[in-house]
């Protein structure tokens, strides 16, 4: 009998949706790379860019949606609603204003309502998928 964790069926697989602000999508992939063998044991699901960033250079299995700009956020902000997501990692540039800045605020506040955690920088992105990896 093997003592290695089983890997989590489709149903069960922690469903993460990643966002990153162009100045952060460097970081996002740096974190994929740090958190990859836990993620392609997720169910991921990320705006345009960010996402076909992490399946290229992380090689992720990742859904992607339309870019942030174009309706992304709100995509998964719909997904979150109806409880199709369990955590939201999003690299917001705080620096930059961003012209879909409504979709963002309505994304975050979908996360405070439906009381789904939300990181939005590196260091609460570790915190948030360290203690995810340990209840695997």
């Amino acid at each position: 009998m093997s003592n290695a964790p089983a890997t989590p069926t489709p149903s069960d697989r922690p469903r993460i949706a990643l966002i990153a602000h162009d100045r952060k999508k460097d970081a996002m992939v740096e974190l994929a790379r740090e958190f990859a063998p836990y993620l392609q044991q997720c169910t991921l699901m990320a705006t345009g860019t960010t996402g076909g960033r992490l399946v290229n250079e992380v090689g992720l299995n990742v859904e992607r949606m339309l870019s942030g700009p174009w309706g992304g956020d709100l995509q998964i902000g719909a997904r979150l609603a109806v409880g199709e997501v369990d955590v939201v990692i999003f690299l917001r540039d705080p620096m930059t204003p961003q012209p879909h800045e409504p979709d963002i605020n309505a994304l975050v506040r979908a996360c405070d309502v439906h009381d789904v955690p939300c990181a939005t920088n590196l260091s609460s992105a570790r915190l948030v998928l360290a203690q995810m990896l340990l209840k695997l």
